[in-house]
C-alpha cells in the first residue's frame, strides 16, 4: 500500500500482534467523486472570500472608466481561479501516493496507531502524531492528516504558495463500519483522550 500523500505512514507487510483493546471496523472504500465533493467543500467553505479578490481587483478600473470589458474580463479571470483551485483539489483522487485512501479496507484503531488493512498480512499504520485535527459530521469521523512541516515546503514564494493552497487529505471513517454502538462510544472516548475532539 502506497502513503497518502506522502505524509509518513508506515507500510506493514508482516502479520500484528492481536490487540484485544484495538477497535475493529468493518470493510469500506471510500469513491474518488465522493472524496473529492467533501474535500472540495471544505475547501470553498474556508477559502470562498479568496475568489472575491481577482473579481475585485480585476473590476476596479470600471469603477474609474466604466466598460463591460472590465467586467467581463473579472468574471473569466474569477472562474478561472475558481475552476484551478478546484482542479487542485480533485487532482488528489488522480495521485498515485492517495491511492490507499479509495482502497478496501478494515480499520484497527487503538492507543498507538490507526492500522489500515487489506488482509491479515497487508496494510499501513498511521501514527496519532499524523493526525492534525478530526471532524465529526452526522454520519461519520474525517480525520485530517498533518500537512508537511515547514522545513519540508520549499523555500521562498514556492512555498508560500504550497502552504497557502494545500489540499486537505483526510480517512472519512463513516459510523456505519463500526461493528456495535459500543465501539463508537470508545471510539469518542479515545479521540477525546488524544484532544483531537472536545472533551
Amino acid at each position: 500500500m502506497q502513503q497518502p500523500n506522502q505524509r509518513g505512514g508506515q507500510r506493514v507487510q508482516q502479520q500484528q500482534p492481536f490487540n484485544p483493546l484495538a477497535i475493529r471496523t468493518k470493510k469500506n472504500q471510500l469513491d474518488k467523486n465522493d472524496y473529492a465533493k467533501m474535500a472540495l467543500v471544505q475547501v470553498w467553505k474556508k477559502e470562498w472570500w479568496r475568489a472575491l479578490i481577482p473579481l475585485v481587483l480585476f473590476s476596479l478600473p470600471a469603477a474609474f472608466a466604466f466598460s463591460w470589458w472590465w467586467v467581463a474580463g473579472a468574471v473569466i479571470v474569477t472562474v478561472l481561479y475558481v475552476l484551478v483551485r478546484s482542479a487542485q483539489v480533485m487532482g488528489v483522487t488522480q495521485m498515485e501516493q492517495s491511492n490507499v485512501l479509495f482502497e478496501r479496507v478494515m480499520f484497527e484503531i487503538d492507543q498507538r496507531q490507526i492500522l489500515m488493512k487489506r488482509n491479515d498480512r497487508e496494510g499501513m499504520a498511521l501514527q496519532w502524531e499524523m493526525i492534525d485535527r478530526v471532524a465529526t459530521t452526522k454520519d461519520a469521523y474525517q480525520m485530517y492528516l498533518k500537512g508537511p512541516a515547514a522545513d519540508q515546503l520549499p523555500k521562498g514564494w514556492k512555498g508560500w504558495v504550497a502552504k497557502t493552497f494545500n489540499v486537505p487529505v483526510f480517512l472519512h471513517l463513516p459510523f456505519k463500519i463500526f461493528n456495535s454502538p459500543n465501539d463508537l462510544k470508545l471510539m469518542e472516548s479515545l479521540l477525546r483522550r488524544k484532544n483531537l475532539i472536545p472533551a
